[in-house]
């Protein structure tokens, strides 16, 4: 397995409730954390093609969510993963991560979510 990028030379930031709701609030951000759910590591260029958004707007929402403590960096040779604080985000926040995945269906773009929610 890669280790933590050394570029991060802090540790994760703690978290804090507010901040994340704030962070999560965003459905885009929403979206990458459900994406990274799975644990499947993947480069933010990769993250950038399934939100459908150039790769330096996805810099920004990946940048918000390491400020906020939901994702960290991995690295394995030169690549970097951003990959979800999973156990760090269940132990603070029982529950959280598995009402944001509640109506997750994998393959389903933002907006027909959106829709989805709108005609419910």
């Amino acid at each position: 397995m890669g280790q933590w990028c050394p570029r991060n030379a802090n540790p994760p930031p703690e978290l804090d409730l507010a901040a994340v709701m704030r962070v999560l609030g965003d459905p885009v951000r929403l979206e990458i954390v459900r994406l990274l759910s799975d644990g499947q590591l993947r480069t933010s260029g990769q993250i950038a093609e399934h939100v459908d958004l150039p790769g330096s707007t996805c810099s920004y929402h990946l940048k918000q969510l390491v400020m906020a403590g939901i994702t960290e960096c991995w690295s394995e040779g030169t690549a970097r993963y951003p990959v979800l604080r999973r156990k760090a985000i269940d132990e603070r926040f029982p529950g959280l991560i598995t009402a944001v995945l509640a109506d997750y269906r994998p393959g389903q773009s933002i907006e027909q979510r959106e829709s989805r929610a709108d005609s419910a």
